[in-house]
């Protein structure tokens, strides 16, 4: 294959600085980046190839020299028909320093060898609706509360960062894991005052608007913690599916942050500040005698105000701990291609047996793990509802 003339080997294109790229992220039994332009907020999926040449557009190097890395660790060099493709393709999304960005980007280019994997369009997300504006219907839909998401969440960070410390963390990290192990000893009478609790509707009442307001935090959690990391929050809102109504924190980007650490911490924020929530409570209740009234109400707080954060640490769909999970392995998509995987595996073996060893392990143990845990989630569930009505 000739490669392209002079005059192009030797342009050092370059990506807008604004462009972000993920680190590589498993999807299916292929390696995976994502490219986003934020102005737009559109992204695409690219593969290894791909990813290999554009991480490499920084002004600086030549065609040629690109080339020639890519010749070296993939054996192939690329034709005049692959370099215009590429450039084409970034040109005319506007990531290219110096290409005009447009109102929307266009289809991407069918891609062709060299190259391999064609670029996969990813379809931005539909604008927030004005603060004030009410989506979708009386039944089930949201409503924007701020009209800047990432000012708001700034201003907050702002305030709270000289506690965002390793010495103040750690500490209330180890009281909130003191305390769970505390409560677990006394499951039965918190189990028992919870039943109490619902047979008083005030109290109850009382209890449901505490932990309301801690959801409350838990996502605006969320968005300091993107802050914090240098993600950015694009909205916060009001979303019901009556009767049920919560906050929400839309969170962009942090897929972008390079060390996971920070994914983690932005995905486990909302738990742990439901957690730490709950150690003034957790010292009141400790302080009063068994049979107290106030420490009846307050145990009914501590039992459902755990399990409302231990439940979202929980590695399945949709909960934080199914993005933690997700992040702490680089996956895309974990869930829906693990089931694709075994799916594929029980009516194809050969072609399941294509996929990377890594792949077919974690999706094979994703399969089995997941549905242990749902089965021991329904037992832990029949078990507790049967030990309170036999004992009450």
């Amino acid at each position: 294959m000739t490669g392209p003339p002079p005059g192009i080997l030797s342009h050092r294109p370059a990506l807008r600085p604004e462009v972000l790229i993920s680190p590589p992220l498993l999807r299916a039994a292929s390696t995976i980046h994502l490219v986003k332009d934020p102005y737009s907020g559109a992204s695409f999926e690219v593969g290894s190839r791909e990813h290999f040449l554009i991480s490499r557009l920084d002004g600086g190097r030549t065609l040629e020299e690109i080339g020639a890395e890519y010749a070296q660790s993939f054996g192939k060099r690329l034709g005049e028909a692959n370099w215009q493709q590429l450039l084409g393709l970034l040109g005319s999304r506007g990531l290219l320093a110096g290409a005009p960005v447009p109102g929307a980007p266009g289809p991407a280019p069918a891609a062709s060898a060299p190259v391999p994997a064609p670029v996969k369009p990813r379809q931005p997300q539909d604008p927030p609706a004005r603060p004030g504006m009410v989506s979708g219907s009386l039944l089930r839909g949201r409503v924007r509360m701020v009209a800047d998401a990432d000012a708001t969440t700034a201003a907050l960070h702002r305030a709270l960062r000289p506690l965002l410390r390793p010495p103040v963390m750690l500490p209330l990290l180890a009281l909130t894991a003191a305390m769970e192990v505390l409560l677990a000893t006394r499951a039965r009478e918190l189990a028992f005052d919870t039943w109490w609790l619902v047979k008083h509707p005030v109290a109850l009442l009382a209890v449901c608007a505490v932990i309301w307001f801690s959801i409350a935090l838990h996502e605006l959690a969320h968005g300091v913690a993107a802050r914090h990391y240098g993600a950015t929050v694009s909205e916060i809102g009001l979303r019901w599916r009556l009767p049920v109504a919560i906050m929400y924190c839309t969170v962009d980007n942090y897929l972008y942050l390079r060390r996971r650490r920070h994914q983690l911490v932005i995905a486990g924020a909302g738990a742990f500040v439901n957690l730490v929530v709950l150690l003034p409570a957790a010292a009141w209740w400790s302080a009063l005698p068994p049979g107290d009234p106030t420490r009846k109400v307050l145990s009914g707080l501590l039992l459902l105000g755990s399990l409302q954060a231990l439940v979202n640490l929980v590695p399945l769909p949709p909960l934080d701990g199914y993005a933690m999970l997700s992040h702490a392995l680089r996956i895309s998509g974990y869930a829906p291609e693990s089931g694709r995987y075994v799916r594929l595996r029980l009516r194809d073996r050969a072609a399941a047996a294509a996929y990377p060893r890594r792949a077919r392990t974690l999706y094979t143990a994703y399969a089995i793990g997941s549905a242990v845990l749902v089965c021991a989630v329904l037992a832990g569930l029949s078990t507790a509802a049967y030990f309170l009505l036999a004992f009450t």
